[in-house]
């Protein structure tokens, strides 16, 4: 095991996946979405830049090079989780959350069973591009739930004809009612599109996956 700061960086990935879920147990929303919106993205960062630095420095190595896909892993699925939970088990987001997982599994069921010849299935360009679509996808999710929680706590105690009123601009919009809808509109939107993105190359980079290794599944 190599004690570089490219490795250190992606074990603090790591260990940063179920601290976007403990964040939720400490904290009350929406800073709990706050919270765990800063740290994914913090933490999404490292994965292009352990990498950049492993090769800039020439510091690559095979720990690095095992723990770097584990690390992605745990910090999607744990964020699809958390995701599925707040929203109520949306339809919308739990199909493409469940096939992405699906996915993820498989592959790492695939990588195991090959065990010397896993190098058959090293990362691709397609692999990466569904990593960035599924971190930004969950980015952007996350901040669906904060504004949505903003909108909520401010429509407590308003009556319907209130909000229709300051929604036909014919009262006065002191609480910030129309910004929050709006944040939690076109965020849950733009989340969705990105995650049904995201899925597509999932599920493709899965296939491709799955081509590359039926030469070695058949039996002689």
């Amino acid at each position: 095991m190599m004690w570089n700061i490219p490795n250190i960086l992606t074990l603090m990935r790591l260990l940063a996946a179920p601290g976007v879920a403990i964040m939720f147990l400490y904290f009350a929303r929406p800073w709990a979405d706050w919270f765990a919106l800063i740290l994914f993205v913090v933490a999404a960062t490292t994965d292009w830049l352990d990498g950049h630095l492993a090769r800039a420095w020439k510091q690559e190595s095979k720990f690095g090079t095992m723990l770097d896909p584990i690390a992605d892993k745990a910090m999607v699925v744990i964020a699809l989780l958390v995701i599925c939970g707040f929203s109520g088990m949306n339809p919308w987001i739990l199909l493409p959350a469940t096939l992405i997982m699906f996915r993820e599994t498989f592959v790492s069921g695939l990588r195991e069973f090959l065990g010397d010849t896993a190098g058959t299935l090293a990362v691709t360009k397609l692999a990466k591009w569904k990593t960035a679509a599924q971190m930004t996808a969950i980015a952007v999710l996350f901040s669906t739930g904060a504004f949505e929680t903003y909108y909520n706590m401010s429509i407590e105690g308003m009556d319907a004809a209130t909000v229709d009123g300051i929604f036909a601009d014919e009262i006065p919009d002191e609480v910030g009612l129309v910004w929050k809808w709006s944040g939690a509109f076109y965020s849950w939107w733009i989340g969705i599109i990105l995650l049904w993105a995201a899925m597509l190359l999932t599920v493709i980079s899965g296939v491709d996956y799955l081509r590359k290794a039926m030469p070695f599944l058949r039996e002689k």
